[in-house]
């Protein structure tokens, strides 16, 4: 008997029309819709009615039937692999809904811990460091930047962390209700390119650490070093949501020891000083400019973030959910930032630590701190541990990547989501060791660049869930792969490319300065986030009631 509702389950269809579930002896038909109960057809149904009821199915059903065989098909050939997947303990399931049997994370402290510890690395140290030292602002309005933009980007990441356990979605199928079918699978582009290159630009960043902490001929290769961070990356992110978790719960102990031996190195060397308090113009471009990049790294895992709650059960506390993860993801983001702010203030009265910032970027600063005429061995360790690090920062984007290509199209989706992201950890390999030698600054701008797409996201979304759905109960979870029902995206499509533009004139970067964000002071300050968001908010709101009213959805 062929178990025709399973069938549609396993292809991502609804149960819409009519379907029949065929006993063997053909006396006994179920009628299944979208909006009525089934309904038995028992022996005595008239002739007349078998007929029409049968001639329905061969017309209506014929055709599904033959794409489930041609799909089952696909499922054997895949099978073997699941099948290993599973014996390795490994997560098998991919972008389809998690159901309410499956939800078994009760514990919101994992949710905490996972941004928690994948904030506590040295990519966070090394935001805080630019403060100072590329936009030249003191220690204290470092930090008063530090906290506002902060606050502002990991709301979005917290508030969207409660989606997933609300309806078992993935964050990229949820895109589908929140910013259009179209425009969600866009937006899945964006994310598997930002996900391999923000894993690139944090793994060079800690080659650069494990290349200087020996220096001489027995020095860590380049290669080696991205080689080895990158596949330790891999080994967590394979097995999938409940090994990262258990990961992740911990890995922050480590990282955390560091940072207090850091402080104590500050504290000893006497070498902090708050720079001298300035105002006018010039300064308010500093902010903007430092406070952008701030937001794009707290906000950076909006489009990851229902991912890892959708296990959790949806009669969890929504706002005990997002209140934890505000926790967790603010003491990580204030603290290690504030931290590298306040250790390139060191850099004005040792000329030491300035040198090896200039030879060595951030890793260059560390070693001067905790090695260079202060812990030796031991501080080498803790350079060693702090590399190290990013691999926690680094599996969200290497889990994410898979569920991420799925969601572009439907034949993506049968290739298990760990075949994408061994796929993912191999580019992002083959990417990072020449970017460590030739076009590593290009790439830390270009994801610069990448950050902007988070904020037009947060403005189309947000607008979708409160003004057109108001609220959760607007939702049906069951049209995750309905195009004929998922609101097409012709509204979120056309808020993307007029929030481009308004990016396009209010960014500060480098390559690129715009009309509105290069009249901000001498050195121009950027405001490409929020001209982006905002933009996009008004066209989004535009346009979207005029795509209800003419399509209804």
């Amino acid at each position: 008997m062929i178990n025709y509702e399973s069938s549609r389950d396993l292809m991502g269809l609804n149960n819409e029309g009519k379907s029949v579930h065929d006993h063997h002896d053909r006396t006994e038909m179920q009628i299944l819709t979208n909006n009525t109960s089934s309904d038995l057809i028992d022996d005595d149904i008239d002739l007349e009615k078998k007929n029409e009821i049968t001639s329905t199915y061969s017309l209506d059903d014929e055709y599904n039937d033959n794409k489930y065989i041609v799909e089952s098909s696909s499922e054997i050939k895949l099978g073997w692999f699941t099948r290993f997947i599973t014996a390795l303990d490994a997560e098998a399931k991919g972008i389809e809904p998690i159901t309410d049997e499956e939800k078994t994370d009760d514990s919101v402290i994992n949710a905490a811990s996972m941004w928690f510890s994948a904030n506590m690395v040295i990519a966070g140290y090394a935001l805080g460091v630019l403060g100072p030292m590329v936009f030249g602002l003191n220690f204290g309005t470092s930090v008063l930047v530090i906290i506002f933009f902060n606050i502002l980007g990991l709301l979005s990441v917290a508030f969207f962390s409660v989606f997933g356990a609300e309806f078992g979605l993935r964050q990229m199928i949820l895109s589908r209700f929140l910013i259009g079918n179209v425009t969600s699978r866009i937006f899945a582009v964006i994310n598997v390119v930002a996900c391999i290159g923000w894993c690139v630009v944090n793994t060079v960043a800690s080659a650069q650490l494990l290349h200087i902490v020996n220096p001489g001929p027995h020095a860590c290769p380049p290669w080696a070093g991205c080689l080895l961070i990158i596949s330790l990356t891999l080994c967590i992110s394979f097995f999938g949501y409940k090994i990262i978790h258990a990961y992740e719960k911990w890995s922050w102990v480590p990282n955390f020891v560091v940072f207090l031996v850091i402080i104590a190195r500050l504290k000893i060397a006497g070498t902090f000083t708050n720079g001298e308090w300035t105002s006018g113009p010039t300064t308010a471009g500093a902010v903007l400019s430092f406070g952008s990049s701030v937001f794009g790294f707290a906000a950076g895992y909006t489009t990851f973030a229902a991912d890892y709650t959708v296990y959790m059960p949806r009669t969890t506390n929504k706002y005990q959910i997002f209140f934890y993860l505000v926790a967790g993801l603010s003491f990580p983001l204030f603290f290690c930032m504030i931290l590298g702010a306040a250790s390139a203030m060191g850099t004005k009265t040792n000329e030491n630590w300035l040198q090896m910032y200039r030879d060595h970027s951030v890793g260059g600063l560390v070693s001067a701190i905790l090695v260079d005429n202060s812990l030796h061995g031991f501080g080498s360790f803790c350079c060693v541990l702090l590399a190290l690090s990013t691999v926690s920062n680094n599996i969200p984007n290497m889990y994410t990547i898979g569920l991420s290509v799925q969601a572009i199209w439907e034949p993506l989706a049968k290739v298990p989501r760990v075949v994408w992201t061994v796929l993912g950890s191999g580019i992002s390999i083959g990417i990072s060791i020449p970017a460590y030698y030739s076009f590593d600054s290009v790439m830390t701008s270009f994801m610069d660049s990448i950050g902007y797409y988070l904020s037009i996201y947060i403005a189309i979304a947000l607008s979708e869930h409160f003004i057109y759905r108001r609220g959760f109960k607007g939702y049906n979870i069951e049209d995750w792969n309905n195009s004929k029902k998922l609101p097409i995206g012709i509204a979120g499509t056309v808020a993307l490319i007029v929030g481009a533009f308004g990016v396009a004139l209010g960014m500060c970067q480098s390559y690129w300065k715009g009309e509105i964000g290069r009249l901000i002071g001498n050195n121009g300050g950027d405001i490409g986030f929020e001209l982006g968001a905002g933009w996009a908010f008004v066209a989004y709101n535009i346009v979207r009631p005029i795509e209800i009213k003419y399509y209804g959805r």
